[in-house]
């Protein structure tokens, strides 16, 4: 298996070959990877064609696709936080910013197993980045549980948030905030910034947090749950406690 497609809801990515082992990321229904090097008839170690990421999977959560396929750019997304999809007869469950590989007038393909759905989705050519699309998009995600390596309403982490908002408006960006932070161009100070705007956090010079800025005034950002908070010139202020949280490093836009 030289290329695979997750053929699953939300694929964990994990550090190393073990179930037990730190989660990294998750890959989502549609999403290609090319597969690097395998360990023993389970693991496989990825490459993400979607952001580059790389880590080990369980082969179970994978379909076998040929490089084409896998490189082929998917124009579709789904678009509520929890899409019902028919897959050989059977529903499935897929995440909001899941790519619908193979779709066209309701039907799609992994392969060879076909698929139906008609939700809700988004042609990611046809977006238009913007204050109304960011906060149309962000809105139902406050409150999500943060989990490490999360990109779902079930569990987020920071640059998941930003990452797969950002894939809804037709922007793709890294995976992790420290790679995220060296894409776009610098905006110099916080009064200057627009919605949509990424802020990011430091900690001894090492980026350790981003979040999307609603203005200049406020950030909604997943830290503990996905949730506003008040933002100023030095960093994130807590709407809870009034105590700062996070210190301002730098403020990078996109389009």
């Amino acid at each position: 298996m030289d290329y695979a497609v997750v053929s699953v809801p939300a694929a964990p990515v994990r550090r190393k070959a073990r179930h037990q082992n730190e989660m990294v990321s998750q890959l989502l229904f549609g999403e290609t990877v090319k597969v690097l090097k395998t360990k023993g008839s389970l693991w496989v170690k990825v490459r993400s064609l979607h952001d580059g990421y790389e880590g080990w999977m369980a082969n179970t959560l994978l379909k076998e696709t040929d490089e084409k396929s896998a490189k082929r750019n998917t124009e579709y997304v789904a678009a509520d936080l929890l899409n019902p999809i028919l897959i050989n007869d059977k529903k499935m469950h897929i995440p909001f910013g899941s790519s619908l590989t193979g779709f066209a007038d309701g039907v799609g393909k992994l392969k060879d197993q076909v698929y139906s759905f008609s939700g809700n989705y988004v042609k990611r050519s046809d977006m238009k980045p913007g204050a109304e699309k960011v906060q149309e998009l962000t809105a139902n995600w406050v409150n999500a549980p943060y989990m490490w390596g999360g990109r779902t309403i079930l569990g987020v982490d920071c640059s998941g948030f930003v990452q797969v908002n950002y894939k809804m408006m037709g922007i793709d960006l890294q995976r992790d905030a420290w790679q995220q932070v060296q894409q776009g161009s610098t905006v110099e100070k916080l009064k200057e910034a627009v919605c949509g705007d990424l802020a990011f956090f430091d900690d001894k010079e090492e980026i350790v947090h981003v979040g999307i800025l609603l203005n200049s005034e406020q950030i909604i950002h997943a830290s503990g749950r996905v949730r506003i908070d008040t933002i100023d010139k030095k960093g994130i202020i807590s709407s809870d406690t009034g105590k700062r949280t996070h210190f301002l490093k730098s403020i990078k836009r996109y389009w």
